[in-house]
């Protein structure tokens, strides 16, 4: 696979030109590197031709003293550039890294629906990783190898036009033959990031189910499946392990050939007295100075061929766009929100429609009880409130505002919700709770923990706040998590508030602790209460039910519940976890 040049010189000058004085500093020892190689072998022939035609000799202990320096300082330049090189590289990839992490996390979920989170990583980690050689080596490396070949012919040219003309036509030859097999490898090499990219993401998503992969005795099947995995990244490893050695013998092969051609035209040269034998050497130590920097533009060649797939994946990932698009800015009002489904349908993919003309509207500081048996389009109605998905057809007004028209995260900090499934991070519970928004004071967390009944659990944590939680809320019962989740929300203080079945994994004692704080969260708000238990429901204002993605009933709950004909009087008589489960 062949990249345009324009998408490595992109993604070089997007990455560098910030750290342009690092990038200056690093060609001048490259420079000064490349200056002092092609001046050291100009002092070795002067001391052999001096030493061997016996004409001032005082003159040698100065040479060497003159050799020794260039040598000396050629190691400092070589040294301080591989160690400016490797930080200007990392430097790099790590804003790349940035950069793709915050991209992934702006795509909207169909996206992530249609990718593992292990393919996810190594898109962000791995491939990127491979790009830091790319950055500081496989590039300005590759530039710098590039002038010291050709400052190596010019020399040789500059001894004699027959010399430089040998081995410009070696070096030449060499460069084509290089050139002409460097892509072997490059198909197999993408192949196999693929492959890991699936891998991880096959061993991610049986780790995380760990026990029920044990529970059902599935455990013979994972591993057959990573024995699938290995043969054929073995296979596809061998294939591009091959076009590596085929570029390595070559390039062996290559060299010992110009080191031939240069002790056949020194030789020549030398016996017609055209040249001296310090000359000789001269030729000799160009070749084998030639040589280091093909050698390393071979290696390199190498690293542009891994450089190559993953800038490839890199900016086809980049490339990807989200469906969801941020809105003009059309300002959110404050306080409790009017919801307003105008003709609402949705499909995930294809034609299939998962809502159906929904067409309701909810008054500020109203609340919906949202009804329906599981796969009616309850939490699909949620998540277009969200904007995590936007409608197939219709429209969604939030304030009056078109939910389409708002900036995204305008629109999410006035939209709120709480869902059975809580994700915890590694980090303090101060974080974990302000989601990393260091404008909240202490004083207001510590009040709406006190406010859901965990003020007691706050105070026997060893360091308060500032306790580390366990990635996946590790350590925690499911309800001291679930309560955690509603205080993210009270700190939010969202204008709308979505219940997703919020206290279905929470005991009846655990969740008395939070009615009273559910009550005070919905007050003065605007609420969507998606559930299965009467309890839950009975706070609010209105009943909506759902039935294979349309409206079957909709009205006021307390109308409803009057009514021996309604769906909802008829639920309430046989129970709600019956008839909805």
């Amino acid at each position: 696979m062949n990249i345009p040049l324009k998408q490595y010189w992109d993604l070089l000058t997007d990455y560098l030109t910030p750290q342009w004085r690092r990038v200056a500093l690093l060609v001048l020892l490259l420079l000064g590197n490349i200056g002092l190689q092609l001046w050291s072998p100009q002092i070795l022939r002067t001391f052999i031709d001096t030493a061997t035609s016996g004409s001032d000799s005082r003159r040698l202990p100065l040479l060497a003293v003159y050799f020794i320096a260039a040598a000396l300082v050629t190691q400092f330049c070589a040294a301080s550039a591989r160690y400016v090189g490797e930080d200007v590289g990392w430097t790099a990839t790590n804003w790349l890294r940035a950069d793709l992490a915050s991209h992934c996390l702006r795509l909207d979920l169909s996206f992530h629906k249609s990718r593992t989170p292990g393919e996810i990583i190594e898109r962000i980690d791995g491939d990127v990783n491979l790009l830091s050689g790319f950055f500081s080596q496989a590039s300005i490396d590759l530039v710098g190898n590039m002038l010291l070949m050709s400052g190596v012919l010019v020399l040789l040219f500059r001894e004699d036009w027959r010399i430089g003309l040998a081995m410009a036509a070696f070096a030449a030859v060499s460069l084509v033959i290089l050139m002409a097999i460097r892509n072997i490898a490059v198909p197999w090499w993408k192949k196999e990031r693929q492959l890991m990219g699936e891998y991880y993401g096959f061993v991610g998503e049986q780790l995380s189910g760990t026990e029920d992969v044990r529970s059902s005795g599935a455990v013979p099947y994972v591993l057959r499946r990573m024995a699938e995995f290995h043969r054929t990244q073995l296979r596809i490893r061998m294939r591009s392990a091959l076009g590596w050695y085929t570029l390595w013998w070559t390039t062996l092969l290559v060299f010992a050939l110009g080191n031939a051609l240069a002790f056949a035209v020194g030789f020549l040269l030398y016996r017609r007295g055209l040249i001296t034998i310090g000359t000789v050497y001269l030729i000799f130590h160009y070749t084998e100075l030639l040589r280091r920097p093909m050698e390393q533009i071979r290696t390199q060649l190498q690293e542009l061929q891994r450089a190559t797939a993953s800038i490839a994946r890199v900016r086809e990932l980049l490339a990807t766009q989200s469906r969801i698009r941020d809105g003009e800015g059309a300002a959110l009002p404050a306080g409790p929100l009017h919801v307003d489904f105008d003709n609402v349908s949705f499909a995930y993919e294809g034609d299939e429609l998962v809502l159906q003309n929904i067409d309701f509207r909810l008054q500020p500081g109203r609340v919906l009880g949202l009804l329906g048996r599981t796969g009616s389009g309850k939490s699909s109605l949620a998540r277009l409130l969200l904007r995590l998905y936007d409608p197939t057809a219709g429209q969604i007004l939030l304030g009056g505002v078109p939910a389409a028209a708002a900036l995204l995260k305008d629109l999410r900090r006035h939209v709120g919700i709480v869902t059975q499934d809580v994700q915890l991070f590694e980090a303090t519970v101060r974080n974990n709770l302000t989601f990393f928004d260091g404008s909240i004071p202490d004083e207001r967390i510590t009040t709406v923990l006190d406010d859901l009944g965990l003020g007691p659990w706050l105070r026997s944590l060893p360091h308060g706040l500032d306790t580390e939680l366990e990635s996946g809320g590790s350590g925690l019962s499911a309800g001291e998590a679930q309560l955690l989740a509603f205080a993210r929300l009270f700190l939010a203080d969202p204008g709308l508030v979505i219940l997703d079945e919020a206290s279905s994994r929470l005991d009846p004692a655990t969740e008395a602790l939070i009615e009273r704080a559910v009550e005070k969260l919905l007050a003065g708000r605007t609420g969507v209460i998606i559930a299965h238990r009467l309890g839950t429901v009975q706070r609010a204002d209105e009943i909506l039910i759902l039935e294979d993605g349309r409206i079957l009933e909709h009205g006021e709950r307390a109308a409803l519940a009057a009514d021996p004909s309604s769906r909802f009087h008829r639920l309430l008589q046989t129970g709600l976890e019956e008839v909805l489960a």
